[in-house]
């Protein structure tokens, strides 16, 4: 019998997976179902970067094995991103490093710097990879609860002292999967310093930063003075131009972390396609019209979403960034039995909260990656299953 690693044992089935699987067994059984469960957006990727890829996949240059650091050119334009988005001056040769999808990066940077035993800082709830990939490379997590009554903000204060000097990585992540919470740089600078304080690798996740509403502009990491010394941002072409399954990304700041990674990725994986990097530059050179085009159809859809739950009895606030919304479970309910519930009575699939940890227990993630039509119809659904709720 063929025997598997015991490290796999330590970890369980990819969630959207299993939520994937759920959506399928409802789909063969004849159901209806409107599915608010995965980020995945429903919005087609730009005519002008489908464009860019299909010109370039004909140039047979494209077609041989790509950088593992990436294309000059693509992080030359991650660069010129960065220096019109944040005002942040980040060097090209050495301080970024192509990802196929941010995912990935996430994932690979636990190999670069955890060791067996070593104490990685993991916010709860959270994106289930950063805990996945520490328990993967050997490492162990130390989990900083995300509370509302904090905005969803660890307290980094509370970290006891022998914990914070054993780490060798701290995850943030801004806008915040699954909460929909935001930070400022307020939040960001006293990270960085508490990073440099415990010789910590702050590991910062900024997939959603274009994903923001009502005026809010989501900072970078890399606009805190010395941050480089410190600190890692993950960025991703998926969410603000509509192409998760093109898979493209980028890490970008300290150089050491960054070509770390870019070594480690050399020997396990081939590089992103190039026709790809050329497309997503495309998007990176003229970011706004694509963006905004995307704000206003996920704005509208948070409206009805978080107004169809107001008027059901939850107290909510129309979150300012990402496309979830993050709500407690009515009375009666655990996080499972209320997705339970929704499935079965109205055909509605959302994400339960303990999927992102033991803190996430008591609460739902809904996405906005339906249209609007189906959006309020999935709002009827639900109160016609729940009628008025009470907490």
């Amino acid at each position: 019998m063929v025997e598997v690693a015991k490290r796999m044992s330590t970890i369980a089935p990819y969630l959207f997976a299993d939520i994937e699987r759920k959506i399928d067994e409802a789909k063969a059984a004849g159901v209806d179902i409107i599915s608010l469960g995965i980020g995945d957006p429903d919005l087609p990727t730009p005519a002008s970067i489908i464009d860019e890829l299909a010109r370039t996949a004909y140039d047979a240059h494209n077609h041989q094995y790509p950088s593992s650091q990436g294309m000059p050119a693509f992080r030359e334009a991650v660069a010129r991103f960065y220096q019109r988005r944040f005002g942040a001056e980040i060097n090209a040769k050495s301080e970024i490093c192509t990802l196929i999808g941010s995912k990935e990066g996430i994932a690979n940077i636990h190999y670069c710097f955890v060791d067996s035993g070593d104490l990685v800082l993991v916010p709860d709830p959270a994106y289930p990879v950063y805990a996945t990939a520490t328990r993967l490379a050997g490492g162990e997590c130390y989990y900083l609860p995300l509370k509302a009554a904090n905005g969803f903000l660890p307290d980094l204060e509370a970290i006891p002292a022998a914990v914070a000097d054993k780490a060798k990585l701290l995850w943030l992540n801004y806008p915040n999967n699954p909460t929909g919470a935001v930070c400022d740089l307020a939040f960001l600078r006293k990270a960085v310093d508490f990073a440099r304080a415990h010789d910590i690798l702050l590991c910062f996740d900024s997939a959603y930063s274009e994903m923001t509403y009502d005026g809010y502009i989501a900072p970078s990491v890399m606009q805190i003075e010395g941050a480089k010394d410190v600190a890692i941002e993950f960025g991703s072409c998926s969410k603000p131009f509509n192409m998760t399954g093109w898979r493209i990304g980028f890490a970008v700041g300290n150089p050491v972390a960054v070509q770390t990674l870019a070594k480690y990725k050399s020997n396990v994986d081939s590089g992103a396609f190039q026709a790809v990097q050329y497309a997503a530059i495309a998007g990176l050179e003229q970011p706004e019209p694509i963006v905004a085009a995307s704000r206003a159809k996920y704005a509208a859809r948070r409206d009805i979403l978080v107004g169809g739950l107001r008027d059901m009895g939850w107290q909510l606030e129309y979150p300012r960034a990402t496309f979830y919304v993050w709500a407690p479970v009515p009375r009666g309910f655990s996080s499972a039995s209320f997705a339970e519930f929704l499935l079965d009575k109205a055909g509605v699939i959302v994400t339960p909260g303990n999927g992102y940890g033991a803190e996430g227990e008591g609460y739902f993630r809904a996405t906005l990656t339906v249209e609007e039509r189906r959006m309020a119809e999935a709002m009827q659904r639900i109160k016609q299953a729940l009628g008025k709720v009470e907490f």
